[in-house]
């Protein structure tokens, strides 16, 4: 059976006529829609948080892997999140402006990753939208002037401290329409230099995403505000042809700006073309990015694997996996450009099963993309070539489940025609261009477990703004925690840096950062912290599960220390599912229990007040973890113990809150070992951090 989803098979097997043969005409006068280029997201949080980490030359192979034209992916489009402290998905990162008069053009790695990729291809086209924002923002208002001014100032940060310019921007990522915001941030942009970048809109993925375009034929403040009419996976609902006749009228292009495939192995592959291929054909829609493409953080949260090019879970080691994906973006990346145009009644489904795609570059080179997922046997398909088009031999490489873009013999037109047989379950290219390869590196590093036992003291960051303010190896879930200056003054450690409860994209919950190992079970994990009056702190171990995307409370267990003194032992049991039927009474009975365990279904296994404790002072916790009984210790002494059967191994992390309250807490000294180790037992040897900006 052809690898293929039984919603795809569905929708194609109308024109799956088994064997027959085909002619398409391939006519360059026929050239009008613009490609406006493939590629992937990185961001719905922190998908490369752990890319920074990695020692050289990996980490350059990576980027070349996945930038570097006529390589390896060769995307020639990157739409990134701009960061706003919140979740959204994969984590949080952490934003310029954490308050109003907050403003850091060096914080997280965004800056970076996009100055890497555009030194790797100058034609790349960048893009970008918010998933959340900080909380100050609008005084809780999303869609409002401080959003816009927020936008501008990303961008004039970009600008300036990096040189980079934005091709085009979104409104924000799947919250809904704002013809208000559209014109305002229009306006701001305009006023501010910025009038060059095109804004899309709205990026929403419900079946009447696309709704609002029926509106703007009679508002013409909206149609002058938004450039490009996006939404995500038309894979899933297509745009109508009433909505890509207005597109037509209004004279604005349709773009997916989030696809999604799931898929295993070449599955992925193969449905990533497909969908390159389909939303063009089915959606008119002239660029098609994916979540997400580098897998840079921890394999225990959620679609860590299969939408990915490149697995990235290794830095301490050096170690990275290529996925089959990778070569699906190969298939068109390295066989097109952006500018060049697609050609009208060339790209179509294939009646044995399958679908093709043929675009023109400026000049009179041009590429067929076919793939045949659909497809139960194989099809011999006749090009007829006129219209000014090349009668250059063409290049063909092809994958299938056994081989990855694999090179075949070159075709040559006869008489300006020349057939390809097309075999099932197979990607092909076939290019008048040259130069493609498969691109790859020799002796990638052995994989190698977390380092354990672990510390930092996070004094080697010299300065922090080089590191982007973030240690090696942690990964906020939620909101930023970041190298900062001792409160005492003695050095630099960690902090939770993000004061009020951000704009979320998902379902918020408290701040809290992880690291380590999801098998470690029997450790004991430790750091200092330093608590403001009315904060909470802790730390965290035996965390296995971070939330599935939407809604972000986790797994594990915490030992959380309050300023007034009160230590608690907390389980948390992760996040509660809002989609529940209500006749589904077992499940609407475990959710009702949750509830009564807490706030985000956490559940107190023991507390006790600690005498002497004090805010304006460095405090011990650690977190020891042997079976099933877990021990709470303050400033070395045991003070809370109870009995845990639900985790039985799991990452370690920070935690800055606890029951409904945001904290500024600050760490120190972050340790994590056996049991019977002594405070002072040296680490193992990870690689030195890496820094990610020069020195200023």
């Amino acid at each position: 059976m052809p690898r293929i989803r039984p919603l795809l098979l569905a929708l194609l097997l109308p024109f799956a006529l088994h064997g027959a043969d085909s002619a398409i005409e391939l006519n360059g006068s026929t050239a009008r829609q613009r490609f406006d280029g493939i590629g992937e997201v990185e961001g719905g949080g922190g998908t490369t948080v752990l890319l920074k980490d990695y020692p050289e030359p990996q980490r350059s192979q990576i980027l070349d892997l996945i930038f570097k034209p006529n390589f390896g992916a060769s995307v020639s489009t990157l739409l990134v999140e701009i960061p706003g402290d919140g979740n959204a998905t994969q984590g949080s990162m952490p934003s310029h402006m954490h308050t109003r008069g907050d403003l850091n053009y060096r914080r997280g790695y965004v800056w970076w990753l996009l100055q890497q990729a555009k030194q790797r291809n100058a034609g790349l086209t960048l893009d970008g939208t918010a998933w959340s924002a900080p909380g100050w923002v609008g005084n809780g208002e999303f869609w409002s002037q401080d959003m816009a001014n927020y936008y501008l100032k990303w961008l004039q940060g970009l600008r300036g401290q990096y040189g980079l310019e934005m091709d085009a921007l979104g409104f924000r990522n799947e919250r809904g329409v704002s013809f208000g915001f559209a014109q305002e941030l229009r306006e701001t942009l305009n006023a501010n230099g910025f009038a060059q970048i095109k804004l899309h809109g709205f990026d929403d993925w419900q079946d009447d995403k696309m709704d609002f375009v029926t509106q703007m034929a009679a508002h013409p403040a909206l149609r002058n505000s938004v450039d490009i009419l996006s939404a995500h996976t038309f894979s899933r609902v297509p745009a109508s042809p009433k909505i890509q006749q207005l597109a037509a009228e209004m004279g604005k292009p349709i773009w997916d700006t989030e696809e999604h495939v799931y898929l295993p192995d070449f599955d992925c592959e193969i449905g990533i073309v497909h969908d390159f291929n389909d939303n063009f054909i089915r959606s008119g829609a002239t660029k098609i990015v994916n979540w997400y493409g580098i897998a840079a953080l921890y394999p225990l949260e959620s679609y860590s694997r299969d939408p990915a090019m490149v697995l990235a879970y290794w830095p301490w080691s050096g170690h990275y996996q290529i996925r089959e994906a990778l070569w699906g973006y190969a298939h068109y990346g390295q066989f097109t450009r952006v500018g060049w145009k697609y050609l009208d009644g060339a790209c179509r489904n294939l009646p044995g099963g399958g679908t093709v795609v043929a675009l023109k570059s400026p000049g009179d080179d041009y590429s067929v993309i076919a793939e045949t997922a659909s497809a139960h046997g194989a099809q011999t398909i006749r090009f007829a070539v006129s219209g000014g088009l090349s009668n250059r031999s063409l290049c063909v490489w092809r994958s299938n489940p056994h081989e990855q873009f694999v090179r075949l013999p070159d075709i040559a037109p006869v008489n300006g025609a020349f057939t390809v047989r097309l075999e099932p379950d197979s990607i092909y290219s076939l290019s008048t261009t040259r130069g493609q390869q498969k691109g790859s590196f020799p002796e990638v590093p052995a994989a190698r477990r977390f380092p354990f036992p672990y510390r930092d003291s996070f004094d080697e960051y010299a300065p922090p703004a080089n590191y982007g303010y973030l240690p090696r190896y942690t990964a906020d879930i939620a909101d930023a925690f970041e190298i900062a200056d001792r409160p005492d003054g003695k050095g630099r450690c960690l902090r939770q840096m993000v004061p009020i409860p951000t704009l979320s994209w998902a379902p918020d919950w408290q701040p809290y950062t992880i690291i380590g190992d999801a098998q470690w079970r029997d450790y004991q994990v430790g750091a200092d912290i330093w608590l403001g009056a009315g904060e909470t702190a802790g730390v965290m171990g035996r965390v296995n599960d971070v939330g599935g995307g939407w809604g972000f409370v986790p797994k594990g267990y915490g030992l959380q220390f309050s300023a007034d003194g009160m230590c608690r032992l907390v389980a948390y049991r992760g996040k509660i599912d809002p989609h529940t039927p209500e006749g589904d009474a077992e499940q609407q009975a475990l959710i009702k229990a949750h509830h009564s365990k807490g706030a985000g279904g956490e559940e107190v296994l023991a507390s006790a007040q600690v005498a002497g404790a004090a805010t304006g002072r460095w405090h011990r916790l650690t977190l020891r973890l042997e079976g099933t009984s877990i021990t709470g210790l303050v400033d070395g002494q045991p003070v809370v113990q109870a009995t845990g059967t639900l985790y039985p191994h799991g990452m370690a992390g920070l935690i800055a809150g606890g029951g409904h309250r945001q904290s500024m807490a600050y760490f120190n000294n972050l340790a994590i070992g056996a049991l019977d180790a002594l405070p002072n037992v040296p680490i193992s040897d990870p690689p030195p951090p890496v820094p990610i900006y020069p020195q200023q």
